[in-house]
């Protein structure tokens, strides 16, 4: 959930913005001039010009985009940057932590192990005296994302792309997963991403179990000092009572698998963005993630009473193409997109928590219409829900 794109973030700007030594350009250019000349040689005279906060900051990792020259090999050379800064505890947060060194080294990875486009990391400062926050650095790249609003499907540049533009985007969208997944031993690559896994080999099965107790905790945190949801406490003993035994062992999951996630250029990615919710697991997890997110817009889309993409990202086309490029065939994909729709639920019931608390919505009577697609999570549990779809032609 990034904002260092130009185009499609989901607009929080009047919820929780940061403290304004946070949002002021010109102190931040400052502050961000000073720190660089803590981390380039002698000499560099670093420059900050151009500083943004985009307004869709606060959803996740806030981000400040800046421009940067400093001395290099006798030359003063320009640089387009972007900094992520962890979100102040009384923003609300939508997570319970973000660990921003964690991010850094998994980007940092992925691209030296892997053809996965992901933007150049810089650096990553672990105090918080220069902006408030932990932060990283890292380059800035051009290019289009599919937007969240109004999402993609509504009527974008993607939707506006040719039948054969959309299918080369979603072709080398799900190829970009299969390459994530071939990174060779994950568990000793991403040491921080084990947890409690041990310190061998991580099975897919151990990963999964590990990945839905996540989510239980993340939950629990969720309605600390809120009402429970019982739709999502459902949801969670659904789990548990259909959680498949994936076989193999687990791989790098990106966890955040969609493609506004991803800018684009001439419908091919050019870098990967948004690492918070990378984790070991089997590959289910990004593909049902993939196919979810895509079916949460065109739900939306329904609703609206617009048409749509349902050619876009169909599950069955999903797996193929996946199939196609790794020779894994994609298991228990019902599990795995209500997975998905699950924790995305707990993720809605958390903005909506964090804009009830800064004024910006009442709570409703029942906390299960806190979550924007209860309809979808409801007819996934039941068991229609793709039924429904796979009539419709669009699954």
């Amino acid at each position: 959930m990034s904002s260092e794109k130009t185009t499609g973030d989901q607009d929080f700007s009047e919820v929780a913005r940061p403290v304004a030594s946070r949002t002021d350009p010109a102190e931040l250019a400052a502050r961000l001039q000073a720190w660089l000349g803590t981390k380039l040689p002698a000499g560099a005279d670093p420059q900050v010009t151009d500083v943004q906060v985009p307004a869709a900051n606060g959803m996740s990792n806030e981000t400040v985009l800046f421009d940067a020259l400093w001395n290099e090999d006798g030359q003063q050379r320009h640089h387009y940057l972007v900094a992520r800064i962890a979100p102040a505890p009384t923003g609300v947060p939508i997570f319970p932590s973000y660990n921003i060194g964690q991010q850094f080294d998994v980007i940092k990875t992925v691209g030296e192990h892997s053809s996965v486009p992901v933007p150049r990391v810089y650096w990553s400062e672990a105090s918080p005296e220069a902006l408030g926050g932990e932060f990283f650095v890292m380059e800035r790249v051009d290019g289009l994302v599919p937007p969240d609003v109004m999402p993609y499907n509504f009527g974008s540049w993607l939707s506006e792309g040719s039948e054969e533009d959309r299918r080369r985007l979603q072709d080398a969208s799900v190829r970009m997963l299969a390459d994530l997944h071939a990174i060779p031993e994950p568990a000793q690559l991403f040491p921080s991403l084990r947890d409690d896994l041990g310190s061998v080999a991580v099975t897919a099965d151990a990963a999964l179990r590990a990945h839905v107790d996540g989510q239980r905790r993340y939950y629990e945190w969720a309605v600390e000092s809120g009402p429970r949801v019982p739709l999502i406490e459902r949801g969670l003993d659904w789990l548990d009572a259909h959680r498949p035994t994936p076989a193999g062992p687990a791989v790098l999951c990106w966890g955040d698998s969609r493609v506004g996630n991803v800018i684009y250029r001439d419908f091919e990615p050019a870098a990967v963005l948004d690492w918070e919710m990378a984790a070991l697991g089997p590959r289910e997890i990004d593909l049902g993630w993939m196919i979810f997110q895509h079916r949460f817009f065109e739900d939306l889309a329904t609703m609206a009473g617009l048409p749509g993409l349902p050619d876009f990202l169909r599950r069955d086309d999903v797996a193929s193409t996946y199939h196609e490029h790794t020779g894994h065939t994609a298991a228990d994909l019902d599990f795995y997109t209500l997975y998905a729709a699950l924790r995305h639920a707990i993720i809605m019931f958390r903005v909506q928590s964090r804009a009830v608390a800064f004024g910006q919505a009442e709570a409703p009577a029942d906390p299960d219409d806190m979550i924007l697609h209860r309809k979808t999570l409801e007819d996934m549990l039941a068991g229609t829900y793709w039924n429904r779809i796979d009539s419709e032609g669009a699954a």
